[in-house]
């Protein structure tokens, strides 16, 4: 794939920053859903649906669409709002989210929105899916090409199912697999390593077999680069520690585990009142657009 323009990496800026406004405007309207880890992967998602993963939102179910699982469920509103401006349904439908009968439910459920490709809540359990689906991919012996993705998070690494799924994927070089982890640094207790420690994640999924590299998940031409580069790699499954910050363009979400699972209106209040919390929020991603438009002229 060619090396993005400028215009090209401007728009996905834009883009991301127009998803962050109606992921908030979203939670603010539902009075519940989780604000810090999707704001956290905007970027990443962006660049998935408009600039790298191979899909049809007229045609969901494509067969030759690359698959992506979102191993962290919980962060699916950011995936519904991306998909929404794709194309996959209709941007109105993102304010019923958690509301009764509704398909924009607060965990994905594949069988109310195609293309979701599975159904999580339970965490820890999305590697060893997308393990199924690389091995059934190798093993369906068609001309298909595609790719499988997964997304996950740090707080996952701490499930043991993971590691299971890390040694499947290594044990049968499914190199027909990139697996993302949203290194952020929080969970909803606290931060990963007071509450059980990650490091070294780098070298204890290179002593499991697997290729790893490592972007700045808020830099457009950084995560382009790194998920184009994870598909050349052969004979290995790759993981990508995706450094990101909880809550991006919020300043008074970012980096704190209290906003794990809250919308902003029902958040801590150590810094702004809840009843200015919503106001606040939009008012620092508009202020974010405009200084996002103002690097690019």
């Amino acid at each position: 794939m060619p090396t993005p323009s400028d215009s090209k990496i401007k728009e996905l800026e834009k883009k991301a920053n127009n998803i962050r406004e109606d992921l908030v405007k979203m939670l603010i309207e539902s009075g519940s859903g989780h604000s810090a880890g999707p704001l956290g992967q905007a970027d990443i998602f962006t660049v998935f649906y408009f600039h790298v993963l191979k899909h049809d939102p007229q045609n969901p179910m494509w067969p030759e669409r690359d698959r992506l699982i979102l191993d962290v469920g919980h962060c699916v509103p950011i995936r519904y709002v991306a998909m929404a401006h794709a194309g996959y349904f209709p941007k109105k439908e993102l304010m019923t989210l958690r509301k009764i009968g509704s398909r924009i439910e607060g965990h994905p459920n594949y069988l109310r929105m195609p293309a979701l490709e599975t159904t999580s809540g339970p965490l820890g359990e999305g590697l060893s899916q997308a393990c199924g689906f690389a091995m059934a991919a190798r093993m369906d012996g068609t001309d298909l090409d595609y790719h499988i993705w997964c997304i996950g998070s740090d707080g996952e690494q701490q499930e043991g199912m993971t590691w299971e799924a890390a040694m499947f994927a290594a044990k049968y070089r499914l190199s027909n697999l990139t697996y993302i982890i949203d290194r952020n640094n929080i969970q909803i207790d606290g931060y990963t390593e007071d509450i059980m420690p990650l490091e070294p994640l780098r070298e204890k999924y290179e002593a499991f077999g697997w290729h790893v590299m490592e972007m700045n998940g808020h830099d457009m031409r950084e995560i382009i680069s790194t998920l184009e580069e994870s598909k050349s790699i052969q004979e290995k499954p790759v993981l990508i520690i995706a450094n990101t910050t909880p809550g991006k363009g919020i300043e008074f979400i970012e980096n704190r585990f209290g906003w794990h699972g809250v919308p902003p209106g029902a958040g801590p209040e150590d810094v702004v009142p809840k009843e200015e919390q919503a106001k606040r929020a939009l008012e620092e991603l508009r202020t974010l657009r405009g200084r996002i438009e103002a690097e690019h002229d």
